[in-house]
């Protein structure tokens, strides 16, 4: 199918009519094109939220609540044909986008719709001499930009904020899987949302992300994505004085003590260290295990992660599909050749499956473990951002730490351990955002999400997300 720009409630084609090729992971072939988009359609997009902007922003909340309650609904009305394409575009087996991706894509406008019912301002009264308030206030026009990984479920984390706080938007998904992006549009328009309001730019990031960013009348960037990405929006952006919320990469230690519960602890960790082929900012892709517990942990570990099914992302038996494109298979396998460079055992997986019929030019790898190697080498400093994962052992609290907080990342972190001390000591400890314990990747929309150090700035969900999307104005009265 042919792609086509989301513009002022209607699809368009790129002003300069180029087209980019649209590939199915697990085929390995074409499935149709997307436009190739550049400044000329983000200034289109922009006149078209300017347009929009005042009588959205003034639009009363509870019309907006039912607007976006109305696309969540058309979301879920919509779920196996979603599921399906997001399948197609991301090479993930369908039955992880029909219970994850698409149901929290809905849950996020949802739960935003809301959000913007509750959402209050401060007051601050000083007996016989003045009353201050807080007005917030949409921000604008502003731009979101989202990544390849979790396609809806990332692109209306982003946009169902923003709209709910009153903004209008330029949003770009990735080109890499751009068609559900492009059938929220139709969803939006069934559900009343005004022309102009929600604009979706296909495109590469060089050319059409680029230009969002560098773009003067779009006053803040939500964007998650490469640490290397976001480094050069900031450097662009932040001389311009845009608002930025960056959720980047991460390089996620799992830090696992003797005293977990085993069970739950392994059979989490095989999730957390393959779900999505790997490609998940928040797998734990450094996994470390208390001395006296190695052993046995590798042998369980091993025969778990062998048992796993690479197949194709349709076959309901499959519990890794395809990796998202040939340039990510190859950067991938490459990132296995250099753990073998430099030391590291590769105890199973480590190369690529060859899956018959239909997959059979497709992008699969087996999951991979790898052991003996130090924290400081590239494989465990660097994010690769598929099904590999490195294994070491610690003997104190104090070392597990140190190895934990040896990148220049820090987004999430997995704790397993039943001693109650401990967790509270090693949380704190953490140079990390997000902390789990005893579990992983459960989330409550209510909290703050997004990393320290190289894992980017700025806070999204929640009563965060909402503050970043407007501006805050003190008003007294004497």
């Amino acid at each position: 199918m042919t792609i086509q720009n989301y513009i002022n409630g209607a699809y368009v084609p790129p002003v300069g009519g180029r087209y980019l090729n649209n590939f199915n992971p697990a085929t390995g072939q074409i499935s149709g094109l997307l436009p190739d988009s550049d400044s000329a359609d983000v200034d289109l997009a922009v006149a078209a939220a300017q347009a929009a902007l005042p009588a959205w922003s003034m639009l009363h909340p509870e019309q907006r609540h039912d607007i976006l309650r109305g696309i969540a609904d058309g979301i879920l009305a919509r779920l196996d044909e979603l599921a399906a394409a997001e399948s197609a575009d991301s090479g993930k087996t369908i039955r992880t986008a029909k219970t994850i991706d698409i149901p929290r894509s809905a849950l996020n406008f949802k739960f935003f719709a809301t959000a913007l019912l509750h959402f209050s301002s401060e007051s601050h009264y000083v007996p016989g001499q003045s009353l201050s308030y807080t007005l917030r206030q949409p921000v604008g026009v502003v731009g979101c930009i989202s990544p390849w990984n979790l396609p809806l479920y990332l692109f209306t984390w982003k946009i169902a904020p923003a709209l709910a706080a009153g903004n209008c938007v330029v949003a770009k998904p990735s080109e890499v899987t751009p068609l559900t992006a492009y059938l929220l549009g139709e969803i939006c328009t069934a559900a009343g949302l005004p022309p102009g309001v929600l604009n979706i730019l296909h495109g590469q990031g060089p050319e059409v992300g680029a230009a969002i960013v560098r773009h003067p009348s779009i006053k803040a960037i939500s964007f998650t994505g490469s640490t290397r990405a976001g480094a050069e929006i900031a450097r662009v952006a932040a001389p311009m004085f845009k608002k930025l919320s960056l959720e980047l990469g991460g390089k996620n230690p799992n830090i696992i003590f003797a005293d977990c519960d085993y069970e739950t602890m392994l059979a989490t960790t095989v999730r957390s260290s393959f779900n999505n082929q790997g490609q998940i900012c928040l797998c734990g892709s450094r996994i470390y295990v208390e001395s006296s517990l190695y052993e046995r942990f590798i042998t369980d570990f091993i025969a778990r992660t062998n048992a796993l099914k690479v197949g194709f992302p349709s076959d309901p038996d499959s519990d890794l599909g395809a990796v998202v494109s040939k340039v990510h298979f190859d950067k991938i396998m490459s990132c296995i050749e250099l753990a073998k460079a430099e030391g590291g055992t590769i105890l199973c997986g480590g190369h690529a499956v060859e899956v018959p019929g239909e997959g059979a030019a497709g992008w699969y790898i087996a999951p991979t473990v790898i052991a003996g190697l130090p924290i400081h080498c590239r494989t465990n400093q660097e994010e690769i951002f598929g099904p590999v994962v490195t294994i070491a052992p610690f003997d104190t609290e104090a070392e597990a730490l140190v190895l934990a907080n040896g990148t220049n990342y820090g987004l999430s972190a997995t704790l397993w351990t039943n001693h109650l001390q401990r967790t509270q000591r090693f949380s704190a400890g953490l140079q990390a955002g997000i902390v789990w314990v005893n579990t992983w990747m459960l989330r409550d929309l209510r909290t703050p999400f997004g990393g320290v150090k190289d894992s980017g700035i700025g806070r999204e969900g929640g009563w965060d997300a909402m503050r970043f999307f407007t501006e805050a104005k003190n008003v007294t009265l004497g």
